[in-house]
């Protein structure tokens, strides 16, 4: 593997931790708030992005490659309601696309084959990360300030479970 296709995979890994983390804040403050279904969805999505991450670490195990961990920010930890929450997790799950696309340019520029094939589970992830934030940011618009509204949606995001990636 060219040395720039294992800098950005490492550098991915970073980023897909810095997701989980960024929503792991995301449950703990829902979960502060007594959201309970709105902590349950961002802790489900916290291990999702572990699992994100983990799978390029895996990749780069497999390919021979060293992996190399670097620090990892500190994310938000206050919001300001709980609309907020899915517009900057809808926000960062478009950062996230973008770095998976040139990810997948690289690939194609160091004529990489097998990396471009491994990151076509992550486009299609990427698809479906963008537009369940999506669903839910205009849920939140519809929903306003009603409270019972609100109460409602938590409930239904209460109900989403964890589903280990086949990465």
């Amino acid at each position: 593997m060219k040395s720039t296709v294992i800098k950005a995979i490492n550098n991915q890994i970073k980023e897909e931790l810095y997701s989980a983390y960024i929503y792991l804040s995301m449950s703990a403050w829902a979960k502060a708030k007594t959201l309970d279904g709105f902590s349950n969805w961002f802790f489900v999505q916290y291990k999702e992005e572990v699992d994100h991450a983990m799978g390029f670490y895996n990749y780069l195990l497999e390919r021979g490659q060293q992996v190399e961990l670097s620090a990892i920010s500190q994310p938000p930890k206050e919001f300001n309601k709980a609309s907020e929450l899915f517009n900057q997790a809808l926000k960062h799950e478009k950062y996230i696309t973008g770095k998976i696309h040139q990810l997948f340019e690289l690939a194609q520029k160091e004529k990489d084959h097998g990396f471009a094939s491994f990151l076509t589970w992550y486009i299609d992830e990427q698809v479906e990360e963008e537009a369940n934030a999506s669903q839910y940011v205009e849920k939140l618009k519809m929903i306003g300030d009603n409270i019972s509204g609100l109460m409602f949606l938590d409930s239904v995001l209460g109900q989403r479970k964890y589903i280990p990636a086949k990465i």
